[in-house]
């Protein structure tokens, strides 16, 4: 299985979310219709990520092969026609909003979609881990009426979350930009 035929082979290995996305995006764009590329890359967080991306943008992700502690994801460039522009969701809420929701003592239901580990180390209080590669069967957990704040490291992740959400037909889905990265409030970790 591993001697799969690529086109181009990417090194993401070490790199942190959003940086793997960030570099297909650019190598996707100068590979042919029909080419394959091989992302490799060590973040386990990729693996939903480039799942994501694929699918909003309408290229091919044909599965990952893990060797090593490395991910090796591959994805092949779809024809025109077949992609389309990552739409945003447009729904969304600052970390200062989210905050004073907070601290006015609102029971909110907040959807951490990052990784577990990333989730472990430094979380809001109440936040439920929610991994993005899980979201879709864990969508009977809430009622399609239930507002929901969805929260990744910078906004990219949970902005998938919050479209797939949508799409399921949930009604009052908010995307919490920019997220952990900017989160001045309070946080919790796993003891």
């Amino acid at each position: 299985m591993s001697n799969i035929k690529v086109d181009q082979t990417l090194d993401c290995k070490g790199l942190a979310c959003p940086m793997p996305i960030v570099r297909t995006k650019k190598a996707m764009d100068q590979l042919e219709p029909g080419q394959v590329i091989e992302v490799q890359a060590t973040d386990k967080g990729s693996l939903a990520d480039i799942q994501g991306w694929a699918k909003n943008t309408g290229h091919h992700y044909l599965g990952t092969l893990e060797e090593n502690e490395v991910l090796k994801h591959y994805l092949r460039k779809s024809e025109p026609g077949e992609t389309r522009e990552p739409k945003k969701y447009p729904h969304t809420v600052t970390n200062d909003e989210l905050k004073s929701k907070m601290e006015g003592g609102s029971k909110l239901n907040i959807l951490d979609v990052r990784e577990p580990a990333e989730y472990a180390f430094s979380r809001i209080p109440g936040a439920v881990s929610v991994p993005f590669g899980e979201l879709e069967n864990r969508l009977g957990e809430w009622n399609k009426d239930d507002e929901l704040y969805v929260v990744c490291r910078t906004g990219t992740r949970s902005d998938l979350a919050c479209q797939l959400l949508a799409d399921k037909g949930f009604k009052n889905v908010k995307n919490v930009e920019p997220g952990m990265s900017g989160w001045t409030g309070a946080t919790e970790q796993n003891q």
